[in-house]
């Protein structure tokens, strides 16, 4: 007879999803940090706000796994704000130069493949991770 799992052992696909939710934290540190760089503003004060959004999201998915797909755009979400309330607006729109500057949007909000789009003309100027046009 084979032992009786204890609620603390993990069930069959448990390591799998854990892995998927890593890869996924991965890669949205990765896009984030990509992102920063292209503003030239990746400092290490600011890098540390990455990290806690990241983890923060890594709660965040714990309770809820399915929002794995959603990660990405919240993490960049959360970064912004955090920048928005310790040093401005990022990432600044480039479509309107000149104008009053403001920071780009995450469209969906909470959805798959989150673009920076610009809120005023609603032009999408490149996917989470891709300011600079490469990744």
């Amino acid at each position: 007879m084979a032992p009786k799992e204890s609620a603390s052992d993990p069930g069959p696909g448990d390591e799998g999803r854990q892995d998927a939710l890593e890869r996924a934290l991965h890669t949205a540190r990765a896009l984030i940090l990509a992102d920063l760089e292209a503003g030239d503003v990746a400092q290490a004060d600011i890098v540390s706000l990455v990290e806690e959004a990241v983890a923060h999201r890594r709660w965040w998915v714990g309770q809820w796994p399915e929002g794995v797909a959603f990660v990405d755009g919240l993490v960049a979400q959360d970064v912004q704000d955090s920048l928005l309330e310790r040093y401005g607006r990022w990432p600044v729109c480039p479509v309107c130069v000149g104008s009053d500057p403001h920071a780009l949007d995450v469209e969906p909000e909470l959805g798959v493949e989150p673009h920076w789009v610009c809120g005023k003309t609603s032009t999408v100027v490149a996917r989470v991770g891709y300011l600079s046009g490469k990744l």
